[in-house]
């Protein structure tokens, strides 16, 4: 076995000109569905956590002090923890609107593919 032989062909294979088929057509459109429902559940789901976050340092007084900023902190960190936790039914729901938008074609597309390959 050539060690060479075989480095230099995935090289190449790098730098080759790639076909468009059908089943990169597939997968793009596969992320394409769920893309929205991605962006949304990180990007919530981190500032909700933030929230949290500040909330709990609010409540045991690192930022602040005095009991005022303990029951900001405490209906902050209630706030935060209600945004985690709708997070995964919101995710849940936009995934299922972006499947349903793309799914005749992802079907259609599979189904060529599965043809193809019988």
């Amino acid at each position: 076995m050539n060690t060479d032989k075989i480095f230099a062909e995935a090289i190449a294979n790098e730098y080759a000109p790639k076909n468009a088929s059908k089943v990169l057509a597939l997968k793009k459109l596969d992320r394409k569905a769920k893309l929205k429902a991605n962006i949304f559940a990180y990007t919530f789901g981190t500032l909700m956590a933030l929230v949290l976050g500040v909330g709990m340092c609010l409540s045991m007084g690192v930022l602040g002090g005095g009991s005022a900023m303990m029951t900001a902190g405490i209906v902050v960190g209630v706030i935060g923890l209600i945004g985690v936790g709708v997070n995964y039914p919101i995710y849940r729901k936009l995934l299922e609107n972006g499947k349903s938008k793309y799914a005749f074609e992802i079907v259609q597309l599979a189904k060529e593919i599965s043809e193809e390959a019988e």
